[in-house]
């Protein structure tokens, strides 16, 4: 890394320690920001530090490039700034996954495109060599910022594509896949190898750079299509660190030190949440990357085996009154909460129950919802008592003392298959035990259905289980009025 940030400091040429103290400050603000994201208590000042450093780092960038038409900037920014207020203004907080994947395939874009332009332009970005050909130390960079930014953006399209529902969340498996992966990625890496050892523009060097740009393309798109909808929180924080690190190759061509250090606090802290989140599933990371959740039962298509077992259906007056005359309430938000948006409905319930007496915690599972906290933030968004929002390992043992466990779409996280059957794709994976409440009140549309890992959940057809078949909002509102 020291070998390479010397050789690009050569090909820019010496840097202003003026603009050096700069990316600096900006680099800690950036870090302040990924401290306070760490907690939603602090999220809003790690917003705060996070805006402070990329304003810090676009204002040096554009006053050291004054040679660059200003209004041609200024009139890219603008526009970019009106699209992201008009977007975060009108986006639901549910569909806050799929915009996070549409953000992450605009980083890789950004990358290939950078990458492309110094490809064909190499005078104006510095980076050519005494006999005119680019230098191999930035063929290295252009190689590898230009490959992993295009597959972030084709597998963050899919992603995105995913979440929104304009494609099945049900994995889609390809013959001898693992092959194809396998031999277009060593196709990539053998051309990035000719390209940096090529002498000049000749004897097919010309070609090797948009070979390499097609290639990842393709094996982002191949990566992420097999991806079941229950590894999409994995899936969210991995490509998140892939464009981290598109963004730091790029920062290494552009002579940037603000995209370098940016690009590796991102890349960094995406492939540490994405090794949380596997852990969490108790799954390895080439195993989700090999194929998600449900890979042989179909994912949500509904093919999962289906247990056919009575079961006890309950109204909401039946919820209110067991909620009413309880102790402790254990409410574990799933997926269901999000579609029904039921969050605000849900606080109500809660602050009703609390003036009752009634104590109430909020469980939340690591891969609950379609991205690293989801559920975090929709209850957020709802103004619910971060005191009361529990991790797993905090809550999980409090279930057997709970009087009930109010379970709102969270099918796979409460599934104790994962505990008990060996040839489950779930099996292994740690889950919430709502199954040990005294009382366990489970919300759900139909009987119909199953999870994302495509598998039934035995808690449905527990002695202890009343099963509340309606949309989540709907019947937290009739919970509302039965508690009033």
């Amino acid at each position: 890394m020291l070998q390479l940030l010397t050789a690009s400091a050569a090909a820019h040429g010496p840097v202003n320690p003026w603009v050096a103290l700069a990316y600096l400050v900006a680099g800690v603000f950036f870090i302040l920001a990924l401290r306070g994201l760490s907690s939603p208590v602090s999220a809003r000042a790690g917003n705060r530090y996070g805006m402070a450093g990329m304003a810090i780092a676009v204002i040096t960038t554009l006053v050291t490039h004054l040679n660059a038409d200003i209004w041609e900037i200024a009139i890219a920014i603008a526009i970019g700034a009106v699209i992201g207020l008009v977007t975060a203004r009108r986006i639901a907080m549910t569909a806050m996954p799929q915009l996070v994947a549409a953000f992450h395939s605009l980083v890789g874009l950004a990358a290939v495109l950078v990458a492309g332009a110094a490809f064909l332009n190499p005078d104006s970005f510095g980076i050519l060599g005494a006999d005119g050909t680019i230098l191999g130390v930035s063929r290295i960079e252009m190689a590898l910022g230009a490959a992993i930014g295009a597959i972030t953006f084709s597998g963050s399209v899919i992603a995105f594509l995913k979440l929104n529902g304009n494609m099945s969340g049900s994995p889609i498996l390809l013959p001898g896949r693992h092959i194809i992966n396998l031999g277009v990625l060593i196709s990539i890496l053998v051309l990035a190898g000719l390209y940096t050892a090529a002498p000049g523009m000749g004897a097919g060097d010309g070609y090797y750079f948009p070979v390499i740009v097609l290639l990842a393309f393709a094996i982002g798109f191949l990566l992420i299509v097999p991806i079941g909808g229950a590894d999409m929180p994995v899936v969210v924080s991995m490509l998140n660190s892939y464009s981290g690190w598109a963004a730091a190759a790029m920062g290494f061509t552009l002579g940037n030190t603000a995209m370098i250090i940016t690009g590796a606090l991102v890349g960094s802290s995406g492939a540490i949440l994405s090794y949380i989140m596997c852990r969490a599933m108790n799954r390895s990371f080439i195993s989700v990357i090999a194929g998600g959740f449900g890979a042989e039962s179909g994912g949500d298509s509904g093919g999962g085996e289906k247990i056919d077992r009575p079961w006890k259906r309950g109204s909401a007056d039946d919820a209110a009154f067991l909620m009413k005359q309880a102790e402790t309430v254990i409410i574990v938000p799933g997926y269901g909460m999000a579609v029904a948006q039921a969050q605000h409905a849900l606080r109500e319930m809660t602050d009703i129950l609390k003036e009752e007496g009634v104590s109430v915690k909020f469980a939340i599972h690591p891969v609950a919802g379609r991205m690293p906290g989801h559920m975090n933030v929709l209850l957020a968004e709802a103004n619910v008592p971060y005191d009361d929002v529990f991790e797993l390992e905090d809550i999980n043992s409090e279930f057997s003392q709970a009087d009930v466990a109010f379970v709102i779409g969270a099918n796979d996280v409460t599934n104790p298959a994962a505990k008990t059957d060996k040839s489950s794709p779930i099996y292994g994976m740690p889950i919430l035990d709502v199954e040990n409440a005294k009382t366990v009140l489970f919300i759900k549309r139909s009987m119909g259905g199953v999870g994302y890992a495509g598998v039934d959940n035995e808690v449905f057809y527990r002695d202890n289980t009343m099963m509340l078949l309606s949309d989540a909002k709907k019947m937290c509102e009739e919970i509302v009025k039965a508690l009033g």
